[in-house]
């Protein structure tokens, strides 16, 4: 039989899912440094913001993590 136990009788463990953590924040520093998504965020056009707008959500972790930590896609511009 499989029981569940509550998080507040499991110390140090997060259930939260959308809380932003360090290893989050390394992930996204490296997106932030990525030259494909730093070109995309800066250009807003050409083939490296296609790459970056098909592949962010589906297959790089960083960009992931970019959006988790900052609440915008990786190849929208800073403003």
């Amino acid at each position: 039989m499989f029981l569940l136990t509550p998080a507040f009788l499991m110390p140090g463990v997060d259930m939260d899912p959308t809380a932003i953590t360090d290893k989050d924040r390394e992930m996204a520093q490296k997106c932030v440094e990525c030259a494909v998504c730093k070109r995309a965020r800066n250009q807003q056009r050409g083939l490296a913001y296609w790459f970056v707008k098909k592949v962010e959500g589906g297959i790089c972790p960083y960009c992931k993590a970019y959006e988790k930590v900052y609440n915008r896609k990786a190849h929208e511009p800073i403003v």
